[in-house]
């Protein structure tokens, strides 16, 4: 197995997305990307494995049953690039199978250097597999991997974990048009999306009676105080967890429990904060498995294949470029 890593991360980027997000009018907010660092990476870990947390076991149930079928619909040569990789346990599922068939080149792209390793540590035992990783935003990275190609090459695009579910329905619409600019016709996009579900289910997996989402989400401020030279007083704020009815989507906040000044030194700025002004940090919007489908059809694709998890219901869809 070959290994490399192809770095494009900058601390400058970080600092303007802060005070462009904690210095907006109105709502603040914060890209929840940053979430990702190395604590950030090892305590998503323990989430996926809370038992009110079933989003990752669905995930997974359905590449680990229906690893052979995806596998067989996606054209040969294939390389395969995953936006957003986190620690690789998951693709391993399509990368065996794929592998059996041809050498295999898999590039995981993700801004976190850390998941990135703990990727390459997890498939090293891939024999016929090379893994170039890409530390890149994932359009960034994925542009870079279709220059790459040669021209009987089909690209395999994984974006599992729903983290669509991350972007605004038009925003996610929007990226999802990008990838299929990006691709080639006869190319895949195997696309994981979260299925609405009760409310008090909802909730409870994002905000775990353990506390571990509430330090995952904390840990945002504490990684600006690390990197950004930062005050934040991690005592006075709590974890916060909203539902969305019209627009189906959880969100992640931090309250702030009084009034506070905060100085962030190496991004330039302070930030004042009310009591009960929230910090938005993450939204996970849901989806039906219809309603893919036709989102699939409107930017280019066409839906070739869908499975579903009736234990916690989440949506794998084989998209196919037109």
């Amino acid at each position: 197995m070959l290994t490399q890593k192809i770095a494009q991360f900058s601390k400058a980027d970080f600092a303007a997305e802060v005070r462009a997000g904690l210095t907006t009018t109105g709502q603040k907010e914060l890209p929840s990307k940053y979430l990702y660092d190395e604590v950030g990476s090892a305590l998503f870990e323990v989430i996926s494995v809370l038992p009110e947390y079933g989003l990752t076991r669905a995930d997974e149930r359905l590449l680990r049953h229906h690893a052979e079928s995806i596998v067989r619909r996606v054209p040969s040569p294939a390389l395969v690039a995953e936006l957003g990789s986190g620690s690789g346990k998951k693709t391993g599922w399509i990368l065996e199978p794929l592998s059996r068939r041809q050498r295999t080149t898999y590039f995981p792209i993700e801004i976190s250097p850390t998941a990135l390793a703990q990727c390459e540590k997890e498939l090293r035992h891939l024999d016929c597999v090379s893994i170039v990783g890409y530390e890149r935003p994932y359009l960034d990275g994925l542009l870079a991997v279709a220059a790459r190609r040669r021209h009987d090459e089909h690209l395999l695009v994984l974006f599992l974990g729903s983290t669509i579910g991350n972007f605004d329905r038009p925003a996610g619409e929007e990226f999802l048009k990008e990838v299929r600019r990006i691709l080639c016709p006869g190319d895949a996009l195997l696309l994981g999306t979260d299925l609405v579900k009760p409310v008090p289910q909802l909730i409870v997996a994002y905000d775990d009676p353990t506390g571990v989402t509430a330090a995952f989400n904390l840990n945002l401020l504490a990684r600006i105080n690390r990197e950004l030279d930062a005050d934040f007083d991690l005592s006075r704020f709590r974890h916060t967890v909203r539902y969305d009815e019209v627009e189906r989507r959880i969100e992640m906040h931090l309250r702030s429990t009084c009034d506070q000044t905060v100085r962030v030194r190496k991004a330039g700025f302070t930030v004042k904060l009310a009591k009960d002004e929230t910090i938005w940090t993450e939204s996970s919007h849901k989806y039906s498995s219809d309603e893919v489908i036709h989102m699939a059809r409107r930017i280019g694709f066409c839906c070739d294949a869908q499975w579903v998890d009736l234990e916690w219901p989440f949506a794998q869809s084989l998209l196919i470029a037109g």
